[in-house]
C-alpha cells in the first residue's frame, strides 16, 4: 500500500513537472542576480561561468569592490579564456577614498558597458555590482539601461548584498541567500581554495 502511494505521488510529481517544461518555450539571454547577507554569492556566480565555459561559451566578468589579490575562480577562469576586469581597490573600510572608488569603478565599469553592447559575450558576470549602486559610484540609470540593451542572447548575472528592487524587478532569476552561520563567526580564517 505505502509502494502504490508512492508511485501515485511521483507520478503526480512527473506530470506537474513535464507539464511546466512544456509551458517553457522562451529561449534568450537571462539576468539572474545572487543576492542577501549570505556567504556564496560570488562563488554562484563563477560556477555559472565555470558552465558556460564548459559549453564553450564567451564569458567576461567585471570585480567591484575586490583587491587585486588571488582569486581561484579567476585564476582557473582566466586561462579558460574568461576576460576579467578587477575594480582592484579593495574593500571601501580600506580605501575610505569615495573620489578614488568612484574613478576605480567608473573603469572597470566602462569595460563592462563594452561586454554588455558586444554580442560576441553570451555571459557576462558583474560580481558585487549592487555596492557600486548602493554607495553611489555608478548610476542606477546607466546600469539598468546597459542591461535592457543588451544583445537579446546574452545573460548576466549579478552579486552583492541589497539589490535594488529595480534590478530585482528586472531580474529573470533571483536567489537570496542567508546566513545560518559561518565559520568566521567561530573564529576561523579565510582559507585558500574554500574562501578565496
Amino acid at each position: 500500500m505505502h509502494e502504490e502511494r508512492y508511485q501515485q505521488r511521483q507520478q503526480h510529481l512527473k506530470q506537474q513537472v513535464e507539464e511546466r517544461v512544456a509551458a517553457a518555450t522562451k529561449s534568450g539571454g537571462i539576468i539572474m542576480v545572487f543576492t542577501g547577507n549570505g556567504k556564496g554569492k560570488s562563488t554562484a556566480a563563477f560556477g555559472t561561468a565555470t558552465r558556460a565555459v564548459g559549453h564553450d561559451m564567451r564569458v567576461g566578468a567585471l570585480q567591484f569592490i575586490k583587491g587585486d589579490w588571488e582569486c581561484g575562480e579567476r585564476n582557473l577562469l582566466e586561462r579558460n579564456g574568461v576576460e576579467f576586469h578587477i575594480m582592484a581597490t579593495g574593500f571601501t573600510w580600506d580605501t575610505q577614498d569615495k573620489a578614488a572608488d568612484t574613478q576605480a569603478a567608473r573603469l572597470v565599469w566602462e569595460q563592462g558597458v563594452r561586454m554588455l553592447s558586444d554580442p560576441g559575450y553570451h555571459l557576462v558576470v558583474l560580481d558585487e555590482l549592487t555596492y557600486m549602486l548602493t554607495y553611489g559610484y555608478l548610476s542606477l540609470d546607466e546600469v539598468l539601461a546597459a542591461l535592457k540593451n543588451r544583445p537579446a542572447h546574452q545573460s548576466v548575472v549579478i552579486t552583492g548584498r541589497a539589490c535594488h528592487r529595480e534590478i530585482i524587478a528586472l531580474a529573470d532569476t533571483v536567489s537570496e541567500l542567508r546566513p545560518v552561520k559561518h565559520a568566521f563567526d567561530h573564529g576561523i580564517k579565510a582559507q585558500k581554495g574554500i574562501d578565496w
